[in-house]
């Protein structure tokens, strides 16, 4: 999932402060991803069974997330905890936007059009708003629905 340029040694080059949050939403390809909250992924209640289904390292993937990780690890195992950390953002993320604090963030999104346009011309620019076909991102990537004809298309330039 991650791009050359991205890494983690890049993230410490960056300025201290940055969040692993906010360093990994800022990658080009991520604007579908809203920042979540810490307080959201602290809190045990709404990460309740995905430990279950995650099928990497939980614990390590969490402690990423938040910024409890010591990077002194070599690179393979660095890379491996990466994506498992950007996979478990995805599984959080998918449970933040069902909030009203996630469904005003990508509200917000939505109306300074983030997303793209309908190419369609008689939808006049409308909005456009990601969408999973499955729940498995293995098997179909994100889609783009347009609200106004409906339809579902495929993202032109997402990761």
């Amino acid at each position: 999932m991650s791009q050359e340029g991205t890494g983690i040694e890049d993230m410490e080059d960056d300025d201290m402060d940055t969040t692993w949050i906010k360093w990994f939403c800022d990658i080009p390809g991520n604007e579908f991803f809203c920042e979540v909250d810490k307080a959201f992924i602290e809190d045990s209640f709404n990460l309740f069974g995905i430990k279950q289904v995650f099928p990497h390292d939980y614990n390590s993937a969490l402690a990423t997330i938040l910024d409890r990780n010591d990077y002194d690890e070599d690179e393979s195992s660095e890379d491996g905890q990466q994506q498992a950390a950007e996979m478990l953002y995805g599984m959080i993320h998918a449970r933040f936007l069902l909030t009203g604090q996630g469904l005003v963030a990508m509200h917000r999104k939505y109306q300074e059009k983030v997303f793209g346009e309908c190419p369609r011309t008689c939808c006049n620019g409308q909005g456009v708003l990601p969408v999973g076909l499955s729940d498995d991102t293995s098997l179909t990537p994100v889609k783009l629905f347009c609200p106004k004809c409906r339809d579902i298309y495929n993202c032109p330039n997402h990761r």
